[in-house]
């Protein structure tokens, strides 16, 4: 039997991100994209993982959220 070393899995970027600015008045779109987050009302937090899929969601709602890493 082969025993192989264990790879240590390299651990993601995490983001906290924070909605500064309203939803309202904002395309139908950005407004599914905040939901999408997890950002349900305002100056709410999350912390997520900085993958490309969260990047790019990030990305287009960028102008109403405040990001820092942590």
């Amino acid at each position: 039997m082969l025993h192989l070393p264990i790879k240590i899995q390299k651990t993601m970027k995490t983001l906290k991100i924070k909605q500064i600015k309203s939803g309202i008045d904002r395309p139908l779109r950005q407004k599914r994209t905040l939901i999408a987050l997890g950002i349900k009302k305002m100056h709410q937090e999350r912390v997520v993982e900085a993958t490309p899929q969260m990047l790019g969601m990030i990305e287009k709602v960028k102008h109403l959220l405040s990001i820092e890493e942590v």
